[in-house]
């Protein structure tokens, strides 16, 4: 061979080598997982989204979503607030949408019927996808004959035309009701101070007003009264939750009457200050649905239902529903109640947050008083009685004299001396004529006469007494020297020698019980509290079954101290009345029944010789 044969051959070697690297490297590469149909779509890109399916019965229906600051609102066929979520979960899947079959432009040119066949000629939709300036037109054709895939084009693409997941079609809005944004109203977005009711004749019966200092709701008409707050609040929660079920109607000359719109049965209007920000006007019930009720956004034609239920909550007049049902709500700190009752006495708190009853100068006990304080403040209203009451009024319900009066008062200095203190409430209490089942109440900073029930009245104390510190004593048992036991008329006493050590004193006689079980119970008596008070003074021991020849205890201490309980009748809890005195006055309580026991058991004398 020739040397210029041998070099034409190396030649051509070496371009036949070049070429099939250019080509494998560049024109025949493919990707390693599904190709994208729409590889350059990003969702956050998309400015706006154009719609229009086919098949509906609508002429040219065009629905158009556009996106600005973040937010996406329906500008056609009519300006609305739209669903982001959906309009979202269409873009999505096209910009991950990928190609189970690809059909070449050559295939489809070569095809004289592709339109026709693919359905492209008459698409099930066609959709616009803006990003910017940019703009990708896509015809989703027919299915093919499974039914799982639909054929799908690109206009103004070389890539000729894809067959993909018919999933895509659930995507796809039939009607602008599929991505108009059901919520009825967004209230984080809508400045609320004041809320008006009006009924079916538009006479205004209701109108609610928050507080800008406190931001509680009062009542401001048709009576100006405290609100209940929590309801309130709750009812905003179920209207920010409230979610259109069917858009009706956007005819400017739908029939309103007919649906109950005109006039409305029922308004409800949301403002600031004296602007209205929204109104919302509420009919009657499709004829075939009574769950739900017509409605419509003043301004606005759509027309659509509701649930009835979650609308339900404001259809009520202001004393039904939005008084405020607790006679007291306390928000400030309660230093000091002063009481006008059986006695007259002042809880006061101490500078080291326990309590004192004065003027005794009793030692106050702190639960008790904290749910003193906690009932007057969560008393509930059985009845608004009467909303303004004159002077005069004021016998008819007892409160001319009341038979009870509990002041409120904060130390706003911190101190907890009396004269420092500041007046908060006053609650009065009274019995009304023929009133056996309620106690007539009012508040001296209201005009209003409520009423409460005979057992929320029953729990407030009216004697200082009521609410003294029930611990008994404060003892240690290594104190003890000795126990005393009188019963019917016998005596025993217990020597107490050290721990879990006993014995019986010169004259006492008889089996000596079990020592742990009496070391046991002695501790249980000094370490005793009362489970309430239930009467003091000598004149009240006898109704209570305390008599000469009582079942009494007697502890001596080492110290010569002597501390006493005795025992009377069962009190209708099936708890044991007691006896204790404290500065030789009588005080009388029910003792716990367990403790109560198991002195019967290892403490009392046993009868027989």
């Amino acid at each position: 061979m020739s040397l210029r044969h041998t070099a034409f051959w190396l030649c051509l070697a070496t371009g036949l080598f070049g070429f099939i690297l250019f080509y494998q490297s560049h024109v025949h590469k493919r990707p390693t997982g599904p190709e994208r149909v729409l590889p350059n779509l990003k969702l956050s890109e998309v400015t706006a989204v154009q719609v229009r399916p086919a098949g509906t019965g609508q002429i040219e229906l065009k629905i158009v979503a556009e996106r600005t600051n973040n937010t996406w609102r329906l500008t056609e066929p009519k300006p609305y607030a739209a669903q982001a979520a959906s309009i979202e979960d269409l873009l999505a899947s096209l910009e991950e949408l990928t190609t189970a079959i690809h059909i070449p432009e050559a295939e489809l040119r070569r095809h004289a019927k592709a339109d026709e066949d693919y359905g492209f000629a008459s698409p099930q939709a066609s959709l616009i996808v803006y990003q910017g300036q940019q703009q990708t037109i896509i015809h989703i054709g027919a299915k093919t004959s499974p039914g799982d895939q639909v054929y799908l084009e690109v206009v103004g693409s070389e890539g000729g035309a894809y067959v993909v997941d018919a999933d895509l079609l659930k995507h796809i809005p039939r009607s602008i009701s599929d991505w108009r944004d059901t919520t009825l109203l967004n209230l984080e977005r809508l400045a609320c101070d004041r809320i008006a009711l009006t009924n079916t004749s538009a006479a205004l019966i209701t109108i609610l007003q928050r507080d800008t200092n406190s931001h509680l709701w009062r009542i401001v008409w048709p009576l100006r009264v405290r609100a209940d707050n929590s309801r309130i609040e709750d009812s905003l929660r179920q209207l920010q939750n409230l979610r259109i079920r069917q858009f009706v109607s956007e005819d400017t000359k739908a029939d309103l009457e007919s649906l109950g719109l005109a006039p409305p049965e029922f308004e409800l209007a949301l403002g600031e200050g004296t602007n209205t920000t929204v109104a919302l006007q509420f009919g009657k019930s499709p004829t075939n649905d009574a769950n739900e009720i017509y409605g419509r956004r003043v301004g606005e034609n759509s027309i659509f239902t509701v649930p009835r239920d979650l609308v339900a909550a404001w259809r009520v007049s202001a004393k039904e529903a939005f008084r405020d049902p607790i006679l007291l709500r306390i928000s400030e700190n309660v230093d000091a109640v002063k009481v006008q009752a059986q006695e007259s006495f002042t809880l006061q708190r101490q500078t080291n947050n326990t309590w004192r009853i004065l003027p005794e100068d009793l030692p106050a006990d702190s639960a008790l008083a904290e749910e003193f304080i906690s009932t007057l403040g969560g008393l509930p209203i059985s009845e608004f009685v009467k909303d303004v009451v004159n002077p005069p009024d004021l016998p008819e319900y007892g409160l001319a004299s009341p038979v009870r009066k509990y002041l409120l008062e904060t130390a706003a200095d911190g101190s907890t001396g009396t004269a420092a203190n500041t007046a908060l409430t006053e609650l009065d209490f009274g019995l009304g004529t023929n009133q056996q089942s309620k106690v007539f109440a009012r508040r001296t900073d209201e005009s209003s006469v409520y009423a409460i029930s005979t057992n929320d009245f029953a729990r407030l104390p009216g004697a200082g007494w009521q609410l003294r510190e029930r611990r008994l004593w404060r003892i240690s048992t290594n104190d003890i020297a000795r126990v005393t036991i009188e019963q019917k008329g016998k005596t025993r006493q217990l020597i107490r020698n050290g721990l879990y050590e006993w014995s019986f004193a010169p004259g006492s006689q008889g089996i000596l019980p079990n020592v742990l079980a009496v070391e046991d119970t002695v501790r249980g008596l000094t370490q005793a509290s009362a489970l309430v008070w239930v009467a003091r003074g000598q004149e009240n021991c006898a109704r209570f079954g305390f008599q000469e020849n009582d079942f009494k205890i007697t502890v001596e201490l080492k110290s010569g101290e002597k501390v006493g309980i005795r025992f009377g009748d069962s009190a209708p809890s099936n708890n044991t009345y007691a006896l204790v005195e404290f500065a030789g006055q009588p005080w009388v309580m029910e003792f716990p029944w367990v403790l109560y026991r198991d002195v019967v058991s290892y403490l009392s004398i046993p009868t027989g010789p």
